[in-house]
């Protein structure tokens, strides 16, 4: 049944017109939340959204560093491993409505890390909202990055 209702969601989003976050993106750190985070110097971030294929590529400047990470997801619900400088995440990505919805997991040392992310795109498709929870072993927080079209 959850694989009906994945494969139903996909074509819906197909057939229905998903918002399609493809381009160029640049953080808004006005317009963005990061609670007790320090937020970054810059975030830019390119997205290409084809069909069911979902790929990024997010390269974030803070004070002292700066690091690229590439990420590939399928929209179906199904399992994605992304392999990252911090180690393998693991996670999944659905429709659910006009929002895209990614939830992955990664393992540090013994402790699991998990983020729940929902991206919503404005009506004109030049804001892309991205609403995350992480949950840390210190407990959860709550982050939101508002990206404008480039």
């Amino acid at each position: 049944m959850k694989k009906l209702l994945a494969a139903a969601a996909v074509l819906a989003a197909t057939c229905f017109g998903a918002p399609n976050f493809t381009g160029e993106w640049k953080l808004n750190i006005a317009k963005s939340k990061y609670g007790p985070i320090p937020p970054p110097v810059e975030v830019t971030r390119k997205i290409i959204l084809d069909g069911p294929k979902l790929w990024m590529s997010t390269t974030q400047k803070s004070a002292d560093k700066e690091g690229t990470s590439e990420l590939r997801y399928t929209i179906d619900g199904k399992p994605n491993v992304n392999k990252l400088a911090s180690g393998d995440a693991t996670g999944t990505a659905s429709w659910e409505g006009d929002s895209l919805i990614i939830d992955s997991s990664q393992k540090n040392g013994p402790q699991d890390l998990k983020s729940h992310e929902v991206w919503t795109l404005s009506g004109d498709g030049k804001t892309l909202t991205i609403l995350t929870h992480l949950t840390l072993p210190q407990g959860g927080i709550d982050v939101t990055q508002v990206f404008e079209k480039q």
